[in-house]
């Protein structure tokens, strides 16, 4: 995600190598589901998602990207 920190939103961007089924979602630091940014079928190619935190506290976020049995999460911290 660009930029990390970031203050209230950032983009997060990845590719697909083949079309399929997408679920993109962000957890608080107890694991806690507070946003599910894609949960659907999306083309192959380049994709780039907004996230709004603005309604969220400070604090360390991670995300979690799943396709295909395959699973990406990373940290991002919130700084207001």
């Amino acid at each position: 995600n660009f930029p990390n920190p970031f203050n209230p939103t950032t983009t997060i961007s990845f590719s697909l190598p083949k079309a399929g089924f997408i679920s993109l979602s962000v957890y608080n630091i107890l694991g806690e589901e507070v946003a599910k940014l894609i949960n659907e079928d999306l083309s192959a190619g380049n994709h780039r998602i907004t996230f709004d935190a603005s309604q969220l506290t400070s604090g360390i976020y991670v995300y979690s990207l799943k396709s295909q049995g395959k699973a990406l999460s990373k940290k991002m911290v919130l700084v207001k």
